[in-house]
This record gives structure tokens, C-alpha cells and sequence, in this order.
């Protein structure tokens, strides 16, 4: 019997809908922003990708708003349009922009020096501080989280002798070569579009879907992977929840098969001061944060229980006094810990990220999930909106998934794509790659409510145009 899987005319009469929506959209997104046209043009003369960074041109309008400012959650553009800014950064700006604490800091700092590869004795103040939030005793500072993420799995591959790295099927813990594999299909291959570069990914990455007890325990009982690299919960490829148990059976595969836990912090931050691990009693060998730990400032740190520091202590002990050169761990970088980082990174430790923040953000990303989920039941929606701390994420998925294959079997690209584009023309912005909202200490409650008007919009507009699921 011949199956056939082409697409029903009403999926692609829907698919179509959706693109004329799309288009309609970024027309008017590019008639309401011609001065940022303008310099996207201009841009594109001599930057690789039009912008600064790549990840700058990831935008559903078809290309970026120009800043001309941006303080609290608020950020203006250069066409004289103000946004609520529920992106911050794809979590940078988690402190809010231009907190005063931090503003007053770096400026302080600026005028002392900025980067002399000393240290401060701020730095001594931020070590106990991160060991008091987070519980490892031991701390690294790089210059962003993808960079402590390396240094960690390198530390892992040195005290072990092993060489692969067990990752989650969707994961993201930044430019980490080990982790751009994921499973499609079956198969294992390169996650995000990421185009091949000559590595192979099979010799040092093993990859299984989250939540699955079973497969992990199979992919550790060969004794070659380093460390297993995860986040508390997966926030990147829309947000997937940690099962009842998974944890404990991770913490316990691991010890058993003497492989090395490393989480990833840099997205679940937003669970309170400690992050997931101090919120749930964790017990990493080795935790990884960056993004907002030093209120935009890039920064990233990575810490190591005692038992991990000992084993590399043995390996690299601390410097002889009268050589004139310490091995090198292979790890850094010239601006790592520099004057200015620490500086802003002890006023987001002390000022912003505080326990009275925390509540009032989670409380308003409490009230964002809810009043998007009383949305969607009463349209009778097939969505679900998931919330961790002071992030909240709205899927259209029909259910909350357990594994990156949960999501590629659901996620519905084109939705998202104009919810992007309607969002930004009704001054909202959220993350590009996913449809994350999350809250700054400067967040309001007027915020959440322009968001559950626009959101309801977003649902008439998809009613008039009779685009259900």
C-alpha cells in the first residue's frame, strides 16, 4: 500500500494564509521603519551579515530596528518608535537596560581602568558571593558563557582522559562546537541550520533526547564521555520542562559511570539569586552562567565543586613562586575577569538580581502565562504557554513537549514568524528565535497588560483570516 504524505489542501490553502499575513506585516514593518532600512542597507556594505553580529539580522521584519536608546524595559528606535522590551537581550539585558547600579559602577570603574590582567578587590567580594548563591566553592571569569561552557568541558576532558560530551537533543549552550548536534529524524546531525565545518561531531558528541532516563543510561555506560552538558531545563528550542525524576537519575548515572555534570545556568538565571540549581538542591561538579550576570557587560562564569578543583589541582598545581610562567590551562582570555566586568558584575550581585527583583518578576511573568493562557482557552486554541521564574514562553504546540523531538514533530515556524512581525509593529519585542517573554526589574505591570491586549490581536487577526490550530 502506497502512503501519500503531501500536505492536505487545507494545510497548504493554511500555509499560504499564514505568508500573505507575513507579508502584509513586514510591508507595513518597512513602511513604518525607513530610517532603519536605510542603515540596514548601509550596513550591509561592510559587515559579513549586515550587522555587528549574525545573530542581529534574525529578525521577522526583515531586517533589525536601529536603537537609538533604551532604559528599563523600554527600548527606542531610530524611527522614533518605543517598544516593550520583553526580549532583553535573549536574556543579556535580564537586569534591565541601563540599571542605575550597574551605569554607576561601570562608570566608576571606566575612569580606575578598565582591563590591566589584575585583579581587584571587588573580585574577592563577587567569589564569595557567587559561592553563597550557587554553592561551588571555586569560580573561573570568561568574557561570555559560550567561552566558561569551553573551559568547563576542557577541565572535564582533562581530569577524566575522555573525550566525548553528552548533549541534549535541541540544546544551546552557545558557539560550543560539541553541542550544535541534535536528532532529526532519527538520525544524528547538525542542529539550527548549522552549515558543516570539517568537524567530526560523531568523535567527540554523543546527543539523546531530554527527559529519556533510558537512553542516557545507555549513551554513559560506555565510560568515554567527559561530561554531560545540560541546562536545568531546555529554554532554547521553545522551553521544555524537566520530568519528575530526571534529575535525580542524571545525578546518579553520572556519579555511577564517573562522568562529570556541567549545567548551564545562563537562561534558568531567571528561576531566582541561585538559579534551578539553588531553587531544586542540584549538586553540579561544575555550573556555567553568563549573558546577564554583569548587567550586559559581557561576562560569563563558570564554577567547580571541591572535588573537581582537587583533581585539577593535581594535574595543574598552583604556580611555583619562583618559576616565571604557570602552565596554562589551555582556557581564558586577555579581558577575562577584567576591572570592569567585576565592577558592574558586584552591583548586578548586589543591587539588581536580588531576592526582592526576583518576586517582582516572577510575579509579573506569573501573570503574563496566565492571562495568555486564559487567551487561548477561550479561543480554543490548540497552544500551551510554559513558565519557569521570571521567563515565560507561549508554544504553538498542542501540548508541553518532553524532548527536542516533541518540538520538531509540533512547532509550527510560520506562526511564530508573524507573531514576530505582528508583535514589533505593535511595539513589543520578544526573542527572534523562539517566543520567550521575560521580565527586568524595571518590568510593569502596564507592560504585562499592553501584552495581553496584543496578544488577543494577534488571535482576532488569525480569526479573521479563519487560520485555526
Amino acid at each position: 500500500m502506497t502512503i501519500d504524505y503531501a500536505p492536505t489542501q487545507q494545510a497548504t490553502d493554511r500555509a499560504a494564509a499564514i505568508d500573505r499575513l507575513i507579508e502584509a506585516e513586514q510591508a507595513r514593518f518597512a513602511a513604518r521603519h525607513p530610517k532603519s532600512a536605510a542603515a540596514w542597507a548601509r550596513g550591509r556594505e561592510h559587515f559579513l551579515y549586515g550587522g555587528p553580529s549574525h545573530w542581529m539580522r534574525r529578525w521577522a521584519g526583515g531586517f533589525p530596528i536601529y536603537v537609538e536608546a533604551a532604559s528599563g524595559a523600554r527600548i527606542r528606535d531610530i524611527d522614533g518608535h518605543d517598544y516593550v522590551d520583553f526580549c532583553l537581550g535573549d536574556t543579556g539585558g535580564m537586569c534591565g537596560h541601563a540599571p542605575e547600579p550597574v551605569t554607576r559602577a561601570a562608570l566608576h570603574q571606566l575612569q580606575r581602568g578598565t582591563t590591566m590582567m589584575l585583579p581587584t578587590l571587588d573580585s574577592l567580594w563577587v567569589g564569595e558571593e557567587l559561592t553563597r548563591r550557587f554553592g561551588l566553592p571555586y569560580w573561573t571569569l570568561t568574557t561570555s558563557a559560550t567561552d566558561a561552557n569551553r573551559g568547563a568541558i576542557r577541565i572535564a576532558r582533562m581530569i577524566t582522559g575522555r573525550d566525548k560530551v553528552l548533549v541534549f537533543s535541541g540544546c544551546y549552550h552557545g558557539g560550543v562546537e560539541e553541542a550544535h548536534v541534535e536528532i532529526r529524524n532519527g538520525k544524528i546531525g547538525l542542529r539550527n541550520m548549522i552549515h558543516p565545518n570539517a568537524v567530526d561531531h560523531a568523535a567527540v558528541s554523543r546527543v539523546v533526547e531530554f527527559n529519556d532516563v533510558a537512553a542516557l543510561e545507555q549513551a554513559l555506560k560506555a565510560g568515554d564521555v567527559a561530561c554531560v552538558l545540560t541546562e536545568p531545563l531546555m529554554t532554547n528550542f521553545g522551553m521544555i520542562p524537566v520530568e519528575p525524576g530526571f534529575h535525580d537519575a542524571l545525578r546518579r548515572l553520572t556519579r555511577e559511570t564517573g562522568t562529570l555534570l556541567v549545567i548551564d545556568e545562563t537562561h534558568t538565571i531567571s528561576c531566582g539569586p541561585g538559579g534551578y540549581t539553588a531553587l531544586n538542591g542540584l549538586e553540579p561538579d561544575m555550573l556555567v552562567a553568563g549573558k546577564a550576570i554583569a548587567g550586559g557587560i559581557p561576562a560569563g562564569i563558570f564554577g567547580l565543586s571541591q572535588a573537581v578543583a582537587e583533581r585539577m589541582w593535581q594535574i595543574v598545581p598552583h604556580a611555583n613562586p619562583k618559576q616565571r610562567q604557570s602552565a596554562h590551562l589551555g582556557i581564558g582570555g586577555t579581558l577575562a575577569g577584567n576591572a570592569l566586568t567585576v565592577a558592574t558584575m558586584k552591583a548586578v550581585l548586589e543591587e539588581v538580581l536580588t531576592e526582592a527583583n526576583y518576586a517582582r518578576m516572577i510575579t509579573l511573568a506569573t501573570r503574563l502565562a496566565d492571562e495568555a493562557r486564559a487567551l487561548i482557552s477561550r479561543s480554543r486554541r490548540p497552544w500551551h504557554v510554559t513558565q519557569i521564574g521570571a521567563r515565560a514562553e507561549i508554544m504553538f504546540t498542542p501540548k508541553v513537549p518532553r524532548s527536542g523531538a516533541d518540538v520538531i514533530a509540533t512547532r509550527q515556524g510560520d506562526l511564530e514568524t508573524l507573531l514576530h512581525a505582528f508583535y514589533m509593529n505593535e511595539g513589543i519585542l520578544v526573542t527572534p528565535f523562539h517566543t520567550m517573554f521575560l521580565m527586568c526589574p524595571a518590568s510593569t505591570d502596564e507592560d504585562v497588560a499592553r501584552h495581553t491586549e496584543v496578544f488577543a490581536r494577534f488571535i482576532e487577526l488569525l480569526d479573521r483570516e479563519g487560520i485555526a490550530g
